[in-house]
């Protein structure tokens, strides 16, 4: 897997396709929810979130025709 300058070098890799990224997104929102405001655990959730949206929206640019 490549290796992406704007994750942290510990960081997971992340779902290839779009439904398990998505599913890891839903799953995430809960544990940040359930997460003490500003605690590592909600921090850590907020920051995946953002990598998780970021990988969404690649994908989702990949599926989209080039405009005329």
């Amino acid at each position: 897997m490549a290796h992406h300058d704007s994750a942290p070098s510990d960081a997971a890799p992340l779902p290839r396709t779009r439904d398990e990224l998505l599913a890891l997104h839903r799953e995430t929102r809960r544990q940040r929810n359930a997460a003490k405001h500003g605690s590592p655990d909600h921090v850590a959730a907020i920051d995946l979130l953002g990598r998780i949206e970021v990988e969404v929206a690649r994908i989702e640019r990949a599926m989209d025709p080039p405009l005329v």
